[in-house]
C-alpha cells in the first residue's frame, strides 16, 4: 500500500514526531482548554492553530530542502547531497518557535 513512498529513517521519524505531537496536544487540550493568544503571527491563535501552522511550515521546509538539495550540492561543490536530517532539525526548530512564540 505504501510502496510508492520512500520510507527512509528521517521520513519515518518525521511522521512519528507528528503523531506524538497530535497525541500530546489532544491530551493537553482535554486537561487544559486553550484560549486565543496573539504572538508574532498576524492572527490570534490557539495551540491547535499554531500546531497546524507549524506542521505546514515544517512540511514545506522539508519539501524545499529535498527539492533544492541537488542545486545546493552543485552550488557548494559538495561530493554528495546534504543529509535530510538537516531539514528535519531545521523544520522541528521552526515548529517549536511557532508553537512557543507564534
Amino acid at each position: 500500500m505504501f510502496d510508492w513512498m520512500a520510507w527512509t529513517t528521517p521520513v519515518a521519524v518525521f511522521f512519528v514526531c507528528i503523531v506524538l505531537m497530535l497525541i500530546g496536544m489532544t491530551v493537553w487540550e482535554v486537561r487544559s482548554p486553550t484560549t486565543l493568544r496573539k504572538g508574532f503571527l498576524p492572527i490570534a491563535t490557539t495551540r491547535g492553530d499554531r500546531l497546524f501552522i507549524g506542521l505546514l511550515t515544517a512540511a514545506y521546509i522539508n519539501l524545499a530542502f529535498v527539492g533544492l538539495s541537488g542545486r545546493i550540492t552543485e552550488w557548494m561543490k559538495l561530493e554528495q547531497e546534504p543529509t535530510v536530517w538537516i531539514s528535519f532539525v531545521l523544520s522541528m526548530l521552526v515548529l517549536g518557535l511557532v508553537l512557543r512564540k507564534g
